[in-house]
């Protein structure tokens, strides 16, 4: 089937997408934009109404216009991506998400190969950008002198989001505050000292954590978030190596556990009921959400610190801080910009079939970078041992 005559179907218009629809849009790819409140949508569109055909998402009408080759980029809750997944599987059309791929998605991997469809999750900030970091950083290594598997390895990697002018409250939202709640709520797993810890309430395990950030070293809070331990054979990191640290975590502003600390002590409560959860949630919606016209500020680090008999042999760390503008947010951009990639890559047929995730070779990693560079996230790159050495020079 020619590209003339595939789609590319958006599935919502909220503030989040619009970086990634203007730029599929600007680049003349056959644009449908699905959304219930066309008022939004026009919104997101403005200066481009000829280039994005309007899609009123009504009950049945997506599954009517999707055909074979069609990729449909999904937006949407979570928890609708493995329902839309499947409409895909049984239209032969591909699909994206940033999403955490779900058991369900996973599930649909044999199928997906079978019919040569591309279903790609986790491309979006974080996960997403998070992952191209980490594999070019850990590429890096396994191709300097220093790499060794039998080298004590400490791999850290964190991302946050929050108010470009920090609030008492450390923290800002923009969606319901629901789904950070239920993070909290959510155990966490990662390798600690060199074993598997299991951490029932991640905000016990907060620690300050500085990152550099173009020469200027800032401290924020940390904590684990979800189970770290499956990205360790996503990032090539195999049972021959030596890990005395694997953690994936959230980022935060300094200060913020305390600042949170009476939101902790409700979600403690093993009894807490969806319907209390909800409100608390609405309770912050209304307190801390951003206002129109407030800017956010994302930091993501990741870094890599290698050790042989207590000597550190190899350090290095990539970090992207992206500032909210007049036009997008940054968590917005960094997110959609990531996704519109993988539809490019997807509609050149440069990615596998199957169920997946981000690219992992680094020509292709780069080219990503650089495209989202364009919008002035650049990647920070720091060299601890070099710094060391230039230190001990002067």
């Amino acid at each position: 089937m020619t590209n003339e005559k595939r789609r590319i179907h958006w599935l919502g218009a909220g503030l989040a997408s619009v970086p990634g629809i203007r730029r599929l849009a600007v680049k003349g790819y056959p644009l449908h934009l699905w959304e219930r409140d066309l008022d939004r949508a026009r919104v997101a569109i403005r200066g481009l109404e000829d280039r994005v055909n309007l899609c009123l998402a009504d009950e049945g009408a997506l599954e009517k216009a999707v055909r074979a080759g069609d990729v449909v980029i999904s937006m949407l809750p979570s928890a609708m991506h493995d329902e839309t997944a499947k409409l895909c599987l049984g239209k032969d059309a591909h699909f994206i998400s940033s999403s955490y791929t779900s058991p369900a998605m996973r599930a649909m991997n044999a199928s997906a190969k079978a019919k040569g469809l591309s279903f790609v999750n986790e491309v979006g900030l974080d996960p997403g950008i998070d992952h191209l970091l980490a594999h070019l950083l850990i590429d890096d290594y396994r191709n300097s002198p220093e790499f060794d598997p039998q080298n004590a390895h400490d791999f850290q990697s964190y991302c946050g989001g929050f108010p470009a002018i920090a609030n008492d409250f450390k923290y800002k939202f923009s969606w319901s505050p629901l789904g950070v709640l239920k993070a909290l709520k959510s155990p966490a797993r990662a390798i600690l000292e060199g074993q598997t810890v299991d951490i029932a309430r991640p905000w016990d395990a907060v620690e300050d954590y500085p990152v550099d950030l173009n020469g200027m070293s800032e401290t924020f809070q940390s904590y684990p978030n979800r189970d770290s331990l499956p990205f360790m054979a996503h990032y090539g990191i195999d049972d021959s190596w030596n890990v005395e640290r694997f953690v994936r975590g959230t980022l935060r502003l300094d200060g913020w556990a305390d600042a949170w600390r009476d939101i902790f002590k409700s979600l403690e409560a093993s009894d807490t009921t969806e319907d209390e959860l909800k409100g608390l949630s609405d309770r912050l919606w209304a307190d801390h959400a951003y206002q129109d016209g407030e800017r956010d500020r994302v930091v993501l680090s990741v870094e890599l610190k290698v050790t042989n008999q207590g000597e550190t042999v190899w350090h290095k760390a990539k970090s992207i801080a992206a500032c909210g503008t007049a036009k997008s947010s940054a968590m917005a951009r960094l997110v959609s910009i990531t996704m519109s990639l993988a539809a490019e890559a997807l509609w050149r047929g440069q990615l596998d079939a199957g169920v997946i995730t981000t690219p992992k070779d680094p020509a292709t990693i780069r080219a990503w970078l650089e495209t989202i560079a364009e919008n002035g996230d650049l990647v920070h790159h720091t060299d601890y041992m070099a710094e060391e050495r230039m230190i001990a020079a002067e």
